[in-house]
């Protein structure tokens, strides 16, 4: 079995992180390995070291942004008490776009892309984040969790697109508002 480095973990990292301004900045279709290498600041015989295809490196790219939301997910689910449950998740989820907005925007893209590879990341990653929302809910003792989830997963995309068209409108509420 081959060992890897920290080294190569890290260089793996930092050409993800790269992949994901250069695809949300650019667009997928546009966006260039070359262009992934110069970000990275390493050749782009070197990208091709870790990842085969540029849409590899897009499922890369990909996985790493879902990671982040899932990973914030469960520490909140882990932590919140029942009743700040949904409003400590919808909390963590603003902060995800505030400081990672580029992972969000490549999640966006990539909804459109129908390549199966790329289909089946985001469909599974979907899934994923619903069933650990549903669980959540039906553990704290919200009612209706199914519909609760499908309200607050409708939320965070009316976030996302409130964010790419910077449409801060969008996500006035009748509570905000009145405060």
């Amino acid at each position: 079995m081959k060992k890897v480095s920290a080294t190569s973990i890290n260089r793996r990292n930092e050409i993800v992180a790269a992949a994901i301004e250069v695809f949300a900045e650019t667009g997928y279709y546009r966006a260039t390995t070359a262009q992934v290498a110069e970000r990275a600041e390493i050749s782009q015989p070197y990208v091709f070291r870790f990842f085969s295809t540029k849409e590899s490196l897009l499922i890369g790219a990909l996985e790493a942004s879902w990671v982040r939301i899932k990973e914030a997910f469960g520490h909140i689910i882990r932590a919140a008490a029942p009743e700040q449950l949904e409003q400590e998740l919808v909390e963590a989820y603003a902060r995800i776009m505030q400081e990672h907005r580029n992972e969000i925007v490549l999640q966006m893209q990539a909804q459109t892309i129908q390549e199966p590879a790329v289909h089946e990341v985001m469909q599974r990653n979907f899934r994923e984040v619903h069933q650990v929302v549903v669980q959540a809910f039906t553990d704290a003792g919200i009612e209706h969790p199914y519909d609760r989830t499908l309200i607050f997963l409708a939320r965070g995309m009316l976030c996302n697109i409130s964010m790419s068209l910077d449409l801060p409108e969008l996500m006035q509420s009748e509570l905000r508002t009145h405060q």
